[in-house]
């Protein structure tokens, strides 16, 4: 008779790495809301000027750069901890205490007052965050054969949505009845878990510390090496391939620095917010995942990307007409749903898109690579996203991002019909592409 086929729980059961993984994925997932998204509902309630707001997306900088110190974390021990713990573990927990101690420090500030203790924190809550995320990679890719990162994949995708629940919808929960300060106090608490998940995880077997005798390339060859071959290997492509991973999220980037604001100025509550962005729309979100897994291998990668970008810029148009409708709670949770299926799609087909691209090789380096360039114009034009707003009003502003898509459906149109074959999903990672 064939073996019953092992549940997630006895996996669990089975290897502490796995029960691990969820709590270092549920620490990963908490950091990045509380530096801005969260926290501008703070803002707007302590009266801080929408342009300033806009401003303020980019304290999420630190996550679009971390690619540029991922190598001095795999060269460099954390002081004392490594020593106790072992290079990565010892990071981990580092930059978990990171992560709480500047959350507490956000939790002491108040944005209608101090607004610089605000940045300063939120800034280095940035940073702790962004290491958190490199080095708890680092130790998944480490810890597990090839065959086992499926499963690793998995269970620190539970982790990091639960995470991202609680920073969202629970944070907001807390603030409504408790405060802001309270709030953030909680949240620094709950990166226990993930210091837990730390100290009982194994060292990986597969590690850097071992080859420390071996010669090593310096910091600027280290991060030179993975563009050089990107960029050889996807040849005259390279220009318009980049360009649309640059464009691809930038809507939904504008989007996000404002679709709170906008919530707020229709007077809703921090918990009909947290409600229907975050436990309503967490639903909403996993269907277009399901959509997305099931849509792609049928009708293929370019023409799901295409599908992507359409969808997730039109969709704007809801966040539009819900600021042009009113501040009715049916309205709210129409514009919401419609926006979060959208780009619940388009984020899922762009990483695999980019994870198609990467070179076994360099897969880390190359991946943080595109992540960057995916989010970088979007960052930027983010910060000026409240003048927009202050200037023209939400409902032009969410119309104007939704034509930003326009131009780069018909860039992916292009690459679709001229280098189909290119990008297809049987297109062996690392193999030269063809103009």
């Amino acid at each position: 008779m064939p073996q019953n086929t092992p549940s997630y729980l006895d996996h669990l059961r089975a290897d502490r790495r796995y029960a691990a993984m969820v709590g270092l994925g549920f620490s990963s997932g908490m950091p990045f809301l509380l530096v801005y998204i969260t926290q501008s509902a703070w803002l707007s309630e302590a009266r801080v000027p929408i342009q300033l707001i806009g401003l303020m997306s980019w304290l999420t900088f630190a996550y679009k750069l971390k690619f540029v110190w991922a190598p001095l974390l795999d060269q460099f021990d954390a002081p004392i901890l490594s020593r106790l713990l072992g290079r990565r573990r010892g990071w981990i927990v580092a930059s978990q205490i990171g992560v709480a101690a500047t959350l507490a420090g956000v939790a002491f500030g108040d944005p209608g007052a101090r607004l610089w203790w605000t940045i300063l924190f939120s800034a280095a809550l940035g940073v702790a965050g962004a290491t958190q995320d490199i080095v708890i990679d680092g130790w998944r890719i480490n810890a597990a054969p090839l065959d086992k990162q499926p499963l690793m994949g998995s269970f620190a995708e539970m982790g990091y949505r639960v995470g991202n629940l609680a920073a969202g919808a629970g944070a907001l929960y807390l603030a409504d009845r408790f405060g802001w300060r309270a709030a953030y106090l909680c949240m620094a608490a709950l990166m226990a878990p993930g210091m837990i998940s730390a100290l009982a995880a194994p060292e990986p077997e597969i590690d850097l510390i071992a080859a420390q005798h071996a010669e090593r390339p310096g910091l600027a060859a280290a991060i030179w090496a993975p563009i050089k071959e990107l960029f050889t290997r996807l040849g005259p492509l390279a220009v318009p391939v980049l360009l649309l991973i640059a464009g691809f999220r930038m809507p939904g980037y504008l989007t996000s620095a404002m679709a709170i604001p906008l919530f707020k100025s229709l007077n809703f509550s921090d918990s009909e917010i947290a409600t229907v962005t975050k436990l309503f729309g967490f639903g909403v979100a996993l269907a277009g995942v399901f959509a997305c897994s099931w849509l792609v291998p049928r009708i293929g990668l370019m023409s799901s990307m295409l599908i992507g970008t359409v969808a997730a810029s039109a969709s704007h148009l809801s966040l539009a007409w819900l600021a042009g409708h009113g501040g009715e709670f049916w309205a709210f949770t129409l514009a919401v749903g419609v926006e979060a299926f959208a780009a619940s799609f388009a984020t899922i087909v762009l990483i695999t898109f980019m994870s198609s691209l990467s070179k076994a090789e360099f897969a880390g380096s190359q991946y943080s690579l595109m992540t960057s360039i995916c989010a970088m114009p979007g960052f930027v034009l983010a910060g000026f996203s409240g003048m927009a707003v202050n200037k023209i009003g939400f409902v032009v502003f969410f119309q104007l991002t939704s034509l930003i898509g326009l131009p780069v459906a018909l860039l992916c149109f292009w690459l679709w019909h001229h280098h189909r074959d290119a990008f297809s999903l049987q297109h062996a990672p690392g193999a030269p592409m063809e103009p």
